[in-house]
């Protein structure tokens, strides 16, 4: 997501030599859905709610960042680092309430990560997204990880085509020329497919909203962290709204989202649109000591839609490994509520940054 998270705040870089997110930018499809090495951060974010025949429920994530540590010249040796990718990837068992996750760190060399059109895929090690056809808006796409305790193989199918957040190319998240990500989403994909969980293998089918964000600078120093959710209704519709929190806890008019209705047409939603307030049911984490609000109320009256976001596991904290990320909390969540005062429900990914300590970006924010 727009906000998910800047992996390697100890690698720091210096960010005047590298395009920032501007207004005016126009995408080019399928070039734009692979690496920008111009900006200096960039990633791809894939999360989903998945179910076997039997019922039984999994949620899923895999992410992929990369972040530019200097700018490129011809002639260097592909050992040189000019990219740094790290991945993360994990998996949420409902039923079984287990939560099991794995990160990786590469640089770019000779294709040992990377997000390139002429490879059409996205990967790193033996992680990866494949596109089997870039020049279709709703092609495919493959997506293959493994783990010591689980791996995933399954092909994700785009119902509408890529969505493009924010106002005139940019999703603004402070005030300040390039203070912006370009932010694009395939915000309902149909998946089918194998998860293998400690030997045991389940096919399993469900939805997954996949995000792609590039950008040079974003936050601001005094936004402390976000909340961020995806959500996709059993109408056909899907919202996603991001809720950035200043130190003094407020929420910061930069705050927006997106609408995006059953034909695929996305409508932007202003800050003063858009009501986002936890709503108490606060989960502790023994690990990191944050405290995340798991229940959510949610509003856009221009729309008619009143949605309760409560979440069927507690336990979806990512805890960095390598002390390279922020931790935060990612998980499956529901939905229930109503529009135009007709019941609706509907599944979708939460995001929580910055509860255990800010999130201190500087030139790196999303």
């Amino acid at each position: 997501m727009i906000l998910n998270l800047i992996f390697l705040l100890c690698f720091s870089t210096s960010a005047l030599a590298f395009d920032q997110a501007l207004p005016g930018y126009r995408y080019d499809f399928p070039k734009d859905h692979f690496a920008h090495p111009t900006f200096k951060t960039e990633w791809w974010y894939y999360t989903g709610n998945l179910a076997t025949p039997q019922g039984r429920r999994f949620g899923f994530e895999l992410t992929f960042f990369r972040q530019a540590q200097r700018e490129r010249t011809a002639g260097q040796s592909v050992w040189e680092i000019d990219d740094i990718y790290l991945a993360h990837l994990a998996l949420s068992d409902i039923h079984g309430q287990r939560f099991f996750k794995d990160e990786r760190l590469n640089r770019g060399g000779p294709g040992l990560a990377g997000a390139r059109l002429e490879d059409a895929r996205i990967w790193n090690g033996n992680w990866q997204v494949r596109w089997t056809d870039v020049t279709d808006p709703l092609g495919a796409q493959q997506l293959q990880a493994f783990s010591a305790d689980f791996a995933l193989e399954l092909t994700l199918s785009p119902r509408k085509g890529p969505v493009i957040h924010g106002v005139d190319g940019v999703s603004q998240k402070a005030s300040g020329a390039g203070q912006a990500s370009h932010y694009v989403s395939f915000t309902r994909l149909d998946v089918a497919g194998l998860l293998t969980l400690r030997n045991e293998k389940h096919s399993v089918n469900g939805t997954a909203w996949m995000d792609h964000e590039f950008f040079t600078h974003s936050l601001d120093p005094d936004q402390a962290g976000w909340d961020w959710a995806s959500i996709q209704l059993e109408n056909n519709a899907e919202l996603m709204l991001y809720r950035l929190r200043r130190n003094d806890g407020t929420a910061d008019p930069h705050s927006a989202g997106s609408y995006i209705d059953g034909r695929g047409r996305p409508r932007h939603l202003s800050a003063t649109e858009i009501q986002m307030q936890p709503q108490g049911d606060v989960w502790l984490s023994s690990k990191t000591g944050a405290r995340y609000p798991l229940r959510w109320s949610i509003s856009v009256p221009s729309l008619g839609i009143e949605l309760l976001c409560t979440t069927p596991f507690r336990e979806q904290e990512v805890v960095s490994q390598r002390g390279t990320s922020p931790n935060y909390w990612e998980g499956a969540v529901d939905f229930t509520g109503r529009i135009d005062g007709k019941p609706i429900r509907g599944i979708g990914y939460l995001e929580m940054t910055g509860y255990d300590r800010p999130v201190n970006l500087g030139d790196a924010g999303p």
